[in-house]
């Protein structure tokens, strides 16, 4: 069983996870690198802590201690306005400081949003591109579906 954690923007800190656990369950986005017959288990689920971060310290030391293997920067730290500015340093720390890796999103890219975004400037650079990989590749059926 894969045993993962996931990190959100603190801006959402309220949110209850749907469309991360929605994804999770049909394995898209950031979520479609684990085959559909393979176990996961969300041992950890929190904020970043608001900038410039806080909880990055102690939090995925708390994921890693529940078994997590996996750390998940939630999706929202990608598409809110603005993008995460920390993203990068988030998962350079916690890769080297906890020897877990990170991957950036989990949620696909509610269509609304990928549309909006491809209007700024900062989306079509390649440092986004960088960053997204996988969100942005989905199928505008499903971004829709997140809507």
């Amino acid at each position: 069983m894969k045993k993962i954690g996931i990190i959100i923007c603190d801006r959402y800190r309220s949110c209850g996870g749907g469309k991360c656990f929605r994804a999770l369950r049909e394995r898209v986005g950031g979520f479609s690198r684990y085959a559909p017959d393979e176990p996961v288990e969300v041992v950890g689920y929190s904020s970043c802590g608001g900038c410039p971060g806080g909880n990055i310290e102690y939090v995925p030391e708390e994921m890693k201690k529940n078994g997590a293997e996996v750390i998940h920067l939630a999706t929202g730290l990608v598409v809110g306005y603005p993008p995460c500015p920390n993203i990068r340093r988030f998962k350079e720390f916690i890769e080297t400081a906890y020897g877990i890796p990170v991957v950036i999103g989990t949620h696909p890219i509610p269509q609304k949003y990928m549309e909006k975004h491809e209007t700024l400037p900062f989306w079509r650079e390649q440092a986004m591109r960088d960053i997204a990989g996988a969100l942005m590749e989905e199928s505008l059926e499903i971004n829709q579906s997140y809507n």
